[in-house]
Formats: structure tokens, sequence, C-alpha cells
């Protein structure tokens, strides 16, 4: 590990004010503190948020959930309107990480969390991502786990985080906190697929901090989960996710909102799934054609062909469970 400064600010005012001058911001520190472990990450200068008054989780006026940013990952998993409201929430949280670890992780940092390539996490590869212009290993290397959709000839790398997908899926919100005041993204738009800057993995300005992520208000009832199929049981990241929320009235589907994670390189929003779902009536031949849809422009690797089908049955599996088929 490379030597660092350490500072601790008490308010939102310092906070900016050591970002602004190119301090890292960390809290729980579960993902940065391991990278820079690895000398993946160099910061000179960290700056301890944990005690920002950002760890409240609100009902909004419009019947929407704001969720601080330093909220725990246990906390949200286990907060009442988290877990009525919105149960595909606090599904992927659960499944996220070990309880230690959601213990300790924050939803903010959560959400800006690095990938688990193996390459980019070895310094002696090479990996656009960690060092621009260097290549990237894992298009010719073994790339079972990396993304089959989203990705560019410059970075393949999957986005870890679980509850990004269920974020994805309802068409969440984040809010910021920068020099120039406060601000609110679409968080389809703040999570940044490569392209030709893989390094550049989300639209932070710099010395901006993330305040919330809000999910707004949804047509009632609401059903929604989140299904993870990967290696093992136990804490591991996934081969494919699906985050599905439904509102059925009248024996119509009126609303539908699926992601998915494991196979982009950002939580992946699947609009062609939504639209096929929309206005019909709930079946298993509606669930097994709206899957079908779920690979769409997917462009798998030599080890990760797999992914392509394992994708739509992971869709189509939970959508018969939130759908009542199962």
């Amino acid at each position: 590990m490379y030597p660092f400064s350490f500072t601790k600010v008490s308010d939102t005012r310092g906070a900016l004010a050591a970002g602004r001058r190119g301090g890292r911001y960390i809290a729980g520190g579960t993902t940065l503190v391991d990278l820079m472990r690895e000398t993946v990450e160099r910061p000179e200068t960290l700056v301890d948020i944990s005690a920002l008054p950002l760890r409240g989780i609100t009902v909004t006026e419009r019947g929407g959930l704001r969720i601080g940013a330093l909220v725990r990952m246990a906390e949200a998993a286990a907060h009442p309107k988290v877990r009525v409201l919105y149960p595909v929430i606090s599904q992927a949280l659960e499944l996220s990480a070990s309880a230690q670890l959601r213990n300790m992780a924050t939803i903010g940092g959560n959400i800006m969390q690095r990938t688990r390539c193996t390459y980019f996490r070895d310094v002696t590869a090479a990996c656009n991502k960690r060092e621009p212009g260097s290549g990237c290993a894992a298009l010719e290397g073994f790339n079972r786990t990396h993304a089959i959709l989203g990705t560019s000839d410059h970075c393949v790398a999957t986005h870890p985080s679980d509850v990004a997908v269920a974020f994805a899926a309802l068409d969440a919100t984040v809010h910021l906190l920068g020099p120039a005041g406060e601000r609110s993204i679409a968080f389809a738009d703040f999570l940044l697929q490569p392209g030709s800057t893989p390094n550049r993995e989300q639209a932070l300005r710099k010395g901006e901090l993330i305040t919330a992520v809000e999910i707004p208000a949804h047509s009632r009832p609401l059903k929604s989960g989140y299904l993870k199929v990967r290696d093992r049981q136990s804490y591991e990241f996934a081969l494919t996710s699906a985050a599905v929320a439904l509102h059925i009235r009248g024996g119509v589907i009126r609303e539908a909102k699926v992601a998915a994670g494991g196979v982009g390189t950002v939580p992946w929003k699947l609009p062609a799934v939504e639209r096929h779902l929309i206005g019909e009536r709930p079946s298993k031949a509606l669930w097994t054609q709206a899957a079908e849809q779920a690979a769409d422009g997917a462009r798998p690797l030599e080890h990760n062909r797999f992914k392509t089908e394992l994708l739509k049955r992971t869709v189509e599996r939970q959508l018969r469970i939130v759908g009542g088929s199962e």
C-alpha cells in the first residue's frame, strides 16, 4: 500500500472542499481499501465522510423512497418501508455480500464499487480501466465471468453491484452535491458504459458527493423480486441476475420494470422485455416469449457464451415468480 494522508470531515462543506482538492471519499471502505492494498488504487488523500448526515430513509411526498448515501446495506435491507414498498431492493442487498460486509458497506459506496475483473485487479495485466491505452487482457484471456452486453473493444468487465440492478429496474435517480451545487441524474445515466474510455465509470464531476438514491413512486400494487444465479450459494458475484417489478391490474400487466446483472458492463435495463409484457395477461407462455428478448445485442466471448441462454432463463424464472406462476 502506498502512503496517503487521511482526514475526517463532519459536514458537507468540509467534504466538498477536500474533494475539490482531489481527496477521495471513503465511508465503509469495503472496496477502496482492498484496491489500495492491491495497489490498484493509489489515492494521495482519503476523506472520511462517515459522519455526514446522509443516513435517512424516507418516503417522498409522491410516495417514492429516498435512501441516504451513507445508509448501511444491512439497514436498508431491513428497513420496513424498503421491504414493503420495494422488496426487490431488500432481496438484492441481502444477496450481495456477507453479513459483515453488509454491516459496513454503504448504499453510495455499493453503486460506486469497481469491477471484480481479475485482470483489473492484477496490476501486471493489461487493463484499460486501470491504465488507459494498455489493452484489455480479458478479451483473449479467461473471460467466463465477463460481460456480454454493453461491451467494447476496450473493456468487457461487468459491474458487480446487485442493488444497482434493482435501482436500474426501478428507474432510480442519484442525487449529487458538488462545488457547483446540487443536481440529480437518472441512474441509467450515472453508471457509464466503457466505450473507448473504460476508466471513466460514473458521470461524476470533480469533487461531487452522492447524497441519496431516490426511487420514484410506482403504481400499486407493485410486486417485485430479485433472482441471482452464481457458482455457489454463499457470498459470490452473479453470473446472471434479474430484477423484476410488475404492476398487474384487472388481470393485465400495466407496468413492467426489468433489469439484469452479471451480464452487462453496467446494470442492464431490458426495455424489449418490458414492452413485450405491457398490456398482456400473465401466462407461462408470455414469460418465455418476453425472456427471449433479454439477450438482444449480446456479444459473448469465448468462455461466456453460456451466459446468453442463462440470462434468458434467469429472466423467465423471475418473471414467473413475481408474476405468480410459481
